[in-house]
């Protein structure tokens, strides 16, 4: 199984931008996307952003529209989420996932992964 090892979490005051990475320890078609969720405590988890890498395609949550940008980069096989303007409501445990393939009506749905990554703690303070 491909393995997926997230980074780039930390601590930032309000207003302040993060990158996450995202690593995969081989490209296939079992994570030809990469979608990003969150958790933050007491709350369910919610989907973020995602990509996929053919076709080429983003999505973003509305609450992250405007201020996150999702990347890849197909050589390192690593996905970047570049979060700015963060708020404290960023605050969660951040996790990255694959797909074989997704579409407007399931990349926000958790069983449509396939394999997910550990989680890495983002927290924005006031």
């Amino acid at each position: 199984q491909v393995q997926l090892v997230e980074s780039g979490g930390g601590s930032v005051e309000a207003g302040g931008s993060l990158t996450l990475s995202c690593a995969a320890s081989e490209y296939s078609y079992s994570n030809n996307c990469v979608g990003w969720f969150r958790q933050a405590p007491g709350k369910e988890r919610e989907g973020v952003s995602a990509i996929c890498y053919g076709p080429s395609t983003t999505y973003y949550a509305d609450s992250v529209k405007g201020r996150f940008t999702i990347s890849r980069d197909n050589a390192k096989n690593t996905v970047y989420l570049q979060m700015n303007s963060l708020k404290p409501e960023d605050t969660a445990m951040y996790y990255c996932a694959t797909a074989t393939v997704l579409f407007s009506g399931n990349w926000l749905r958790q069983s449509t992964y396939n394999n997910w990554g550990q989680g890495t703690q983002v927290t924005v303070s006031s």
